[in-house]
C-alpha cells in the first residue's frame, strides 16, 4: 500500500477515535427527563430509544423514506451536545435568551465536528445536522416528530414527582 494512503488512513482513524472519545460524554450528559426508575436520563439513552423508535415505526410510514438517512440523522443530531451540552426546552421557555446561546454553542460544535472529520464524513454530518434542524426532508420531519414523541413518552414513564409545574400543561390527555 502507498505510504501516503497509509498516512491518510491513520489520520482518518485518529479523527474518528477523537470523535468517539467525545461521543462517550453523551453517556453522562444528563437530560431533563427521568427514567421510570427515578434516575435522570442521559443523552445516549435518549438517542438509543429514538433510534429504536425509528426502526420500529419506519414500516408504518405511508411515505417511503431512507431509513439509513433517518437513523444517521437521529444518531448524529445530538452528538453536538457532547461539546455544547444539553439545554432543556424548559430552560429555553423560562428564558428565551438561552435559545440564542444554545444555537451558538451548537453551531460551533457542529463546525468543530465537520473540521475534525474533514477527511472522512464531516460534511455529511454537518449537512444532516442542519437538515434535521431545518426540517427540509421527509426524513428530517420524521426525525423531529420522533424527537417530540420520545420526550413525551419518557416524560410519561417518569414519576410525577420528577415533573416541574410548567410541565403539567405540556402533557396530553388521551
Amino acid at each position: 500500500m502507498d505510504h501516503f494512503l497509509i498516512l491518510n488512513m491513520e489520520r482518518q482513524i485518529t479523527s474518528i477515535l477523537k470523535i468517539l472519545t467525545l461521543a462517550e460524554r453523551l453517556k453522562f450528559e444528563l437530560r431533563h427527563s427521568y427514567t421510570s426508575s427515578g434516575r435522570q436520563e442521559s443523552v445516549a439513552q435518549y438517542t438509543w430509544r429514538i433510534s429504536l423508535m425509528a426502526v420500529l415505526i419506519e414500516s408504518l410510514l405511508k411515505k417511503k423514506i431512507d431509513p439509513v438517512r433517518l437513523l444517521k440523522m437521529i444518531i448524529l443530531h445530538d452528538l453536538v451536545e457532547a461539546e455544547a451540552r444539553d439545554i432543556s426546552a424548559l430552560d429555553v421557555l423560562r428564558n428565551p435568551e438561552i435559545k440564542i446561546q444554545k444555537l451558538d454553542k451548537e453551531r460551533r460544535a457542529i463546525e468543530n465536528l465537520r473540521t475534525a472529520l474533514n477527511e472522512t464524513n464531516g460534511q455529511e454530518i454537518y449537512d444532516l445536522f442542519y437538515e434535521f434542524e431545518n426540517k427540509e426532508t421527509c426524513e428530517a420531519k420524521v426525525a423531529n416528530a420522533l424527537d417530540k414523541l420520545e420526550v413525551q413518552l419518557q416524560h410519561n414513564h417518569a414519576d410525577f414527582s420528577t415533573w416541574e409545574e410548567i410541565e403539567y400543561d405540556m402533557c396530553y390527555d388521551g
